[in-house]
């Protein structure tokens, strides 16, 4: 059986409020993460993130429902749900960003959650599961590399 949860966590060497601009604005997601990033930062806000190479073999566009907004600790939205219907437990994951500052970096804790409740084979979880450890992993590095350059440049 699959994990409820895929967690990701890591250390960061910029101030929270740049890593916080990093995880919500598209400018800058679409460094790390998705290639085409679209977000209305605000609960019950939408967006779209669009993988073409970072992170599938294949092009694909997540629409993504905003959960909450609580600058600079936390950022929720939810995924993965199916095409017209509203987001809920059960029919999408909750993907969630938690910030925590430690002396001058920032500690983030990436967590999907919710897995369990999809209506999904186990296989099919079992798979999102590793493939999302995989991937999380992969663009955590990536932000970890990326922040500190936009800290950088806004003090230059």
């Amino acid at each position: 059986m699959a994990a409820d949860r895929v967690e990701r966590e890591v250390l960061i060497e910029a101030p929270i409020e740049v890593v916080w601009a990093v995880i919500t604005e598209p400018e800058h997601v679409k460094q790390w993460f998705a290639d085409e990033a679209e977000i209305e930062l605000r609960p019950g806000g939408r967006g779209e993130l669009t993988f073409a190479g970072k992170a599938t073999k294949k092009p694909i566009a997540v629409p993504i429902r905003i959960e909450a907004v609580e600058p600079p600790r936390r950022l929720a939205y939810r995924w993965m749900l199916p095409a017209g219907e509203e987001p809920r437990p059960g029919n999408s994951i909750l993907v969630e960003f938690i910030l925590a500052q430690e002396g001058e970096n920032t500690r983030l804790q990436v967590v999907e959650s919710g897995l369990q409740r999809m209506p999904w084979s186990d296989s099919e979880k079992q798979s999102y599961s590793a493939d999302h450890a995989d991937g999380w992993a992969t663009h955590v590095e990536s932000l970890r590399k990326y922040a500190p350059g936009v800290q950088a440049s806004a003090l230059s």
